[in-house]
């Protein structure tokens, strides 16, 4: 069998059929996705500077700009299916911009709870960003390592197959926690929405006729709550794929089917890049911007000072009792 170690173009000696894709990635399906994820990530970042929605501007528009990126390298492979930069960036680029879309998701929601109500969330609405993304970084940290240690099994001659299966056991793990992770962002989303749901539909006339019972039943915020959840669904979907990408080991039957990965990786994550996008924050949910943020944490200062007063007082009259 001869070695491709030293493949840098299709040859004879080093077929396309060699590479770890196994076919031309097609030119208009790439250029479309590339296009496509430019002018998402262009109308996210303007819509963020433009409405103050710093965070979620910069963080997904930054997803967005990475998509483009991999689907660049896609481009390159196109005519070369052996380039390594092409490759590299394709594989890079595509597996970390998921991760920074879903850190805006996660944003959303602790900017929801902060609005809306944030009694009727589980954990408090800041810790959204600091459990879930810090763990999906980890999540990546792990398919990072392991793909550093499929390419020092690959680098050996002959390939130490133990170890590149190692390999691909971390990555794989990674991929699994990171579905894990939002199964259970999921789970929690869905439990304060109906908890939100039973406690304004039961409220007091006090809390419906109060700011965060005006925002719950607007119709913007309606829309924009069923558009980060269509977004959310098929993040999901793309991680699931990810799981069948991998579990076969680099150059599998799935990783080599050009039409399942446009179909449950490109599309899986353009149309939520598209529902971000045109049902931005900025747009449909204002409240999330710097103004409205500053004022919710003025609230929850003011909440948390409450609460601390009431203990020193009962402290207090728990000493008086005592002496």
């Amino acid at each position: 069998m001869v070695s491709t170690d030293r493949c840098y173009a299709v040859s004879p000696e080093c077929p396309v059929s060699a590479t770890t894709l196994g076919y031309y990635p097609n030119l208009g399906a790439n250029a479309f996705f590339l296009a496509s994820f430019t002018l998402c990530a262009i109308v996210t970042v303007a819509i963020g500077v433009w409405k103050r929605t710093w965070a979620f501007g910069i963080v997904v528009g930054a997803g967005f700009f990475l998509e483009t990126c991999g689907y660049i390298g896609r481009v390159l492979m196109h005519s070369n299916p052996w380039s390594d930069p092409g490759f590299k960036m394709d594989l890079v680029c595509i597996i970390l911009a998921p991760t920074l879309i879903c850190a805006g998701i996660y944003l959303t929601l602790k900017h929801v709870a902060r609005t809306v109500g944030p009694n009727f969330s589980r954990i408090k609405p800041r810790l959204y960003t600091w459990i879930f993304i810090p763990f999906d970084v980890f999540c990546l940290c792990l398919q990072a390592i392991g793909g550093g240690v499929d390419a020092a099994a690959s680098d050996t001659t002959p390939v130490n197959e133990k170890t590149l299966k190692a390999g691909n056991d971390i990555i794989l793990a990674g991929i699994v926690l990171q579905v894990v992770n939002l199964v259970v962002f999921g789970l929690l989303s869905l439990d304060f929405f109906v908890a939100a749901k039973k406690n304004f539909h039961n409220a007091s006339p006090e809390l419906q006729n109060s700011s965060a019972a005006r925002i719950w039943y607007s119709k913007r915020f309606r829309i924009f709550c069923l558009a980060v959840t269509g977004a959310y669904a098929g993040i999901l979907i793309r991680c699931i794929y990810r799981i069948a990408e991998m579990a076969g080991g680099w150059g599998n039957a799935t990783m080599r089917n050009e039409v399942l990965f446009y179909v449950l990786e490109g599309a899986m994550v353009l149309y939520p890049a598209f529902l971000l996008s045109i049902f931005s924050p900025g747009l449909f949910f204002p409240e999330m911007g710097d103004a409205a943020a500053s004022v919710e944490a003025q609230n929850d200062n003011n909440n948390n000072n409450n609460e601390k007063q009431e203990n020193s007082d009962e402290g207090g009259v728990v000493g008086l009792q005592e002496q």
